[in-house]
């Protein structure tokens, strides 16, 4: 399987601190803990010289990254339709980059998630309100039976399940993103192409944990509030969230020699001590 972080919404500035480290770390490192090591950024022709000057191609962590142009209007459908080629025969994760996932469980999640084989699978999460996001109804056996939008006119949420921004496709993705732009006006979003999936049947769902967290970066707002919670859950469980060194360390794309040298590189800082204390006995 391979990943595509889509880095040119409205939302994402792939660059912007998170607390202590990029907003794209996250979902990059997320990408990593479902065991994906060749991704691909698609981001505004602004940010992508940027994001390769801080991310290069990946090799440090293990992992092949390239990068794909597209204009902030072009929606999340056409990202899928630029990294077509990139896809090929493989399954792809397709994952927002203001989106942050963090918890125990998450790996594990992730890569029975990363399992499809045919079809859709999007991760929801169940949450109180979920207002301004799309919804999933779906059985008892996790067949989804309906996905709502509350941002469509005259919509309403169906059930307290949201739909995330990270979600895995089989390899006709990028031919039914390209179907669906030429019979619409404007432009389709993911909600649009989730529900084509589901039509045929071909929709499943993966559900968060309980103990694992979601944030969804909007604005200024949301990113305050966002850096605040991750450094709520790094002071008090002693972890880093989002670390992409620590993901490649821990899903064995870079051996106990290779962290170290990338915790020599950050010097004598947090990020640094943390790194190379997980070979030294704190992972």
């Amino acid at each position: 399987m391979r990943g595509i972080i889509f880095a040119a919404g409205g939302g994402a500035k792939p660059l912007l601190p998170v607390y202590d480290k990029p907003m794209i770390y996250y979902p990059l490192s997320a990408l990593m803990l479902a065991g994906i090591r060749t991704i691909l950024v698609v981001a505004t022709p602004g940010d992508t010289p940027r994001c390769q000057q801080l991310l290069g191609g990946g090799e440090r962590w293990g992992i092949r990254l390239s990068y794909a142009l597209q204009p902030s209007s072009g929606g999340a459908v056409q990202a899928l339709v630029t990294g077509s080629e990139f896809i090929g025969d493989r399954c792809v994760a397709f994952i927002l980059a203001n989106h942050i996932f963090y918890g125990n469980r998450l790996s594990a999640d992730l890569q029975s998630a990363a399992a499809l084989k045919k079809g859709a699978r999007v991760v929801v999460r169940r949450v109180d309100e979920p207002e301004g996001c799309a919804s999933v109804c779906f059985d008892k056996n996790g067949r989804a039976t309906g996905l709502v939008d509350s941002l469509e006119k005259g919509s309403k949420p169906q059930s307290r399940y949201a739909v995330t921004g990270l979600g895995f496709y089989d390899n006709t993705v990028g031919e039914r993103a390209r179907a669906l732009q030429s019979s619409r006006r404007t432009f389709p979003d993911i909600t649009d192409l989730n529900r084509a999936y589901l039509e045929e049947g071909a929709l499943s769902v993966s559900v968060c944990a309980r103990a694992t967290t979601w944030l969804d970066i909007g604005g200024p707002d949301s990113l305050l509030a966002a850096a605040r919670r991750v450094e709520t859950a790094e002071q008090r469980c002693g972890v880093m969230v989002g670390c992409p060194e620590e993901a490649a360390w821990r899903m064995g794309f870079i051996d106990d020699e290779g962290l170290l040298e990338l915790g020599a590189v950050a010097g004598e800082t947090c990020y640094g001590r943390y790194l190379r204390g997980l070979v030294g006995g704190g992972g």
